[in-house]
């Protein structure tokens, strides 16, 4: 009998010992919840101090508390941490506030961040500087981009979309009125395709004008035709719609000016710069154009297409340095973007102020996206595996970058919200030439057909 009750007690730890470590790689959230969370705090507070002595985030203690602890206590005055604030668990990991003792930085607890990952058992450690002497570490508990899952609440707007997940487990926003050009790097399958639709069909609705160029014969944006204002699926389309861009956008200006000039003693309040100062009843709709492949706009074969070439990256730079306050935007995907692809190349790129690299076929590429603005992020981009499609580094003009990972959506899904949403559409009159076909739905047949009976006097 105790032979049975020994072999039952074993076989019950093994069994949650298996099922422990099942749900951490199946489902690593829940893994979290229950275990991951009790075990990363009791560590933490456990072994707060000493971890920071040995990551040398101490300090020597003020000379009254020396005089203090020394009056009360006959114990060793040791180095003061950073005074720490209330842990505040969350789905995936912790956040904690840390006050830093005076003569540290927010850039000394960042170089410590994979010291305080090991010590305290977690996926990843991030740091946001909150305010001067004021810092957030975030602990993640696991691999939040291996299933990507976007977080409850979000925190949208207009013209700010939420397209992907950071690594620190909060939403990658989109948000063109700050970073208003935007280019998307990325082999074939790294996840380009992805990333387009889930920024395509988040900006569908909001009464946004979608106008689409897309040289491979409209294969990737033509199933979102239904709420595109304008679409050119080839060049000689494409070299037609770009001056018509340029003419919406010196139209706008010229309400602009119009509006700039009234009477002396107006409010300030009242005088602007960009359609966002303009009274709503009179501010035109924003526009967001989606280039795919944009080297099929650079690329020629004969002297007269290279002279198309010349006119349309001239309208498109125009466009990338004058849009913004037009209220028109450009989203630019491509798989390489260098000075190899012609005259204008290195000029438009230097417009587009925010970066996204998914993988790519070398590391020249990863440069064109992130050697300018980030160079420390090439070497994350190009670590990028084939098996994480969707994975992506972005980064800035201030030099900050970070991973992504593009939640999947299907296209049948993007396809039907484009449809849903077609009512948000605005009307822009320069852009009803452009305005693609769409067949109309197939009506289904109902379950009940009527039969014809003769008329009978």
């Amino acid at each position: 009998m105790t032979d049975l009750v020994t072999w039952a007690e074993l076989s019950g730890s093994l069994a949650a010992i298996g099922g422990a470590a099942y749900a951490r790689h199946a489902h690593p959230a829940a893994y979290w919840s229950t275990v991951g969370l009790p075990l990363s705090v009791v560590r933490l507070l456990a072994s707060y101090s000493s971890t920071m002595d040995a990551c040398g985030l101490t300090v020597e203690p003020s000379r009254w508390r020396v005089l203090a602890v020394r009056a009360t206590t006959r114990r060793e005055v040791r180095p003061v941490p950073p005074r720490r604030g209330a842990i505040r668990p969350t789905t995936t990991g912790l956040r904690m506030r840390l006050r830093l003792a005076p003569g540290q930085e927010p850039a000394d607890v960042a170089a410590s961040a994979e010291r305080l990952r090991h010590a305290w058992g977690v996926h990843a450690v991030h740091v946001r500087d909150v305010k001067p002497g004021v810092v957030e570490l975030r602990l993640v508990g696991f691999d939040v981009l291996r299933k990507v899952r976007m977080p409850r609440r979000l925190d949208g707007g207009p013209l700010r979309i939420p397209v992907a997940l950071r690594e620190d487990a909060t939403a990658f926003m989109r948000e063109y009125r700050a970073v208003p050009h935007e280019l998307v790097l990325g082999a074939t399958l790294s996840g380009k395709s992805m990333y387009l639709r889930n920024l395509l069909t988040g900006l569908a609705a909001q009464p946004v004008a979608l106008v689409g160029i897309d040289c491979k014969r409209g294969v990737e944006l033509a199933p979102f035709a239904p709420r595109l204002s304008a679409l050119a699926t080839d060049p000689d389309q494409a070299a037609e719609l770009l001056p018509a861009l340029v003419k919406e956008m010196e139209d706008r200006y010229d309400l602009i000016k119009a509006r700039q000039g009234i009477a002396p003693g107006t409010p300030e309040e009242l005088i602007t710069s960009d359609i966002w100062g303009l009274p709503e009843d009179e501010r035109p709709a924003p526009i967001v154009l989606f280039i795919d492949e944009v080297a099929e706009l650079f690329l020629v074969a004969t002297r007269k297409e290279e002279e198309r070439r010349d006119e349309m990256v001239t309208q498109l730079i125009r466009l990338a340095q004058l849009g913004r306050a037009a209220g028109i935007y450009l989203e630019v995907c491509g798989q390489r973007f260098g000075a190899e692809l012609g005259k204008g190349a290195t000029m438009l790129r230097a417009q587009l102020t925010g970066r996204v690299c998914h993988r790519v076929n070398d590391e020249a590429s990863a440069k064109m996206a992130l050697g300018d603005i980030a160079p420390e992020a090439v070497g994350a981009a190009c670590a990028i595996a084939a098996e994480l499609p969707g994975l992506a580094v972005v980064g800035d003009t201030s030099g900050g970058w970070s991973r992504i990972r593009t939640p999947y959506l299907s296209l049948a899904d993007a396809a039907a919200t484009c449809r849903a949403t077609v009512d948000l559409a605005p009307d822009v009159p320069a852009l009803h030439p452009f305005r693609p076909y769409v067949p109309p739905m197939p009506v289904e047949a109902s379950g009940s057909v009527a039969t014809a009976r003769p008329v009978t006097e």
